[in-house]
């Protein structure tokens, strides 16, 4: 059974299940009038979104995701905790969007959103029309539409965070305020028209109020000139793996240097550190679809994802429970010198505000 919700008796305290049960609920919202500039029209796009949320107490914990692997077209059934379409807690909850990889989909970070909302959180993850499993579309759109669909869903939703994997956390970097190099608008990857320079100059969500980006693509690139990432007002927190040669480690220290943020590292993780499920048992399993096994997108060949997960989790509970509910006991967790004890592998690094 694929249970993206396993936790382990090593678990740092804020990981796994938390206080509240959690219930999930799947909806479609529409941005009425986006440009595609591969179309050279205005369109409507269309988002699903899965929302988990804080259920009524006692709601019974138990629930399945259809979903497909990263071949785009094998069916597999995951597991968690969630209930569909349960009675909600009373209460004011934060709300905080998850923005998956390229490609990717909305449940490849249902650990972390599970883990979340049962710690009092509203947690939406998106798929991203393009850039999944079922429908990768050249990279240039991606680099385009990403950071206005998080934009669009921060505001329909209300959100307050932003938690970005990869090309998800490109994203959620220009989001908070890091323009894009002018450079990059006329790249050989970029969408035709310049349209990328919709990016050099953006404005953040009055709201937004704090950062998480998990291997952020794109500072080892050149996404973003001298100075970018010092714009962003929102606090950051960057979690990568020191082998990470997608995203290049050096670069995104530099994210966390240069946004005068807090920096988790998994030392000898790669690209696939703390933000992919585990893999699924399908996924191990030679796809003649990609010519190799689709376990590659999901695992490390280091890390135990389970392990990763919990401490993803830890550390974002503690990192929003912080900067949303102004939640002073998770301070030591947060400190480098008290954050990472008992977590051997983990290094935990904080810069000040430029």
């Amino acid at each position: 059974m694929n249970r993206i919700d396993r936790t382990r008796p090593d678990s740092p305290p804020l990981a796994g299940p938390g206080p509240w049960s959690v219930g999930v609920e799947t909806r479609r919202l529409t941005d009425p009038a986006r440009f595609d500039p591969y179309g050279g029209a205005v369109v409507p796009r269309v988002l699903t979104v899965e929302c988990w949320y804080p259920a009524a107490p006692g709601t019974p914990q138990g629930g399945r995701y259809e979903t497909v692997l990263r071949d785009g077209v094998t069916p597999v059934i995951l597991h968690g905790r969630a209930s569909r379409d349960a009675p909600r807690a009373e209460g004011d909850f934060p709300q905080v969007l998850i923005s998956h990889g390229y490609p990717g989909n909305r449940y490849l970070m249902a650990h972390l959103a599970e883990a979340l909302a049962a710690r009092g959180y509203r947690v939406a993850a998106v798929d991203h029309p393009g850039s999944t499993y079922a429908d990768q579309a050249p990279i240039g759109a991606t680099l385009y539409h990403r950071p206005l669909d998080q934009r669009f869903l921060l505001d329909a939703l209300g959100g307050v965070a932003l938690i970005g994997y990869s090309m998800g956390g490109y994203g959620a970097l220009v989001t908070a305020g890091a323009g894009i190099a002018a450079d990059l608008v006329t790249h050989e990857i970029a969408p035709p028209g310049e349209a990328l320079s919709v990016h050099l100059h953006p404005v953040p969500p009055a709201g937004l109020r704090a950062v998480i980006a998990i291997g952020p693509w794109g500072n080892g690139r050149g996404v973003w000139p001298e100075g970018a990432l010092a714009r962003i007002a929102a606090p950051v927190m960057v979690m990568a793996g020191s082998l990470d040669d997608t995203s290049d480690y050096a670069a995104m220290r530099g994210i966390a240097e240069g946004a005068g943020g807090t920096l988790v590292t998994f030392v000898n993780a790669g690209h696939n550190a703390a933000a992919p499920i585990p893999a699924p048992e399908e996924s191990h399993a030679h796809s003649p679809t990609l010519g190799w096994a689709p376990f590659l997108h999901y695992a490390d060949a280091v890390w135990d994802s389970v392990r990763m997960n919990a401490i993803a989790q830890h550390f974002a509970a503690a990192f929003l429970d912080r900067h949303l509910k102004a939640d002073a006991s998770s301070d030591p967790f947060l400190r480098p010198e008290t954050g990472v004890r008992e977590m051997p592998g983990v290094l935990l690094e904080r810069w000040a505000k430029p």
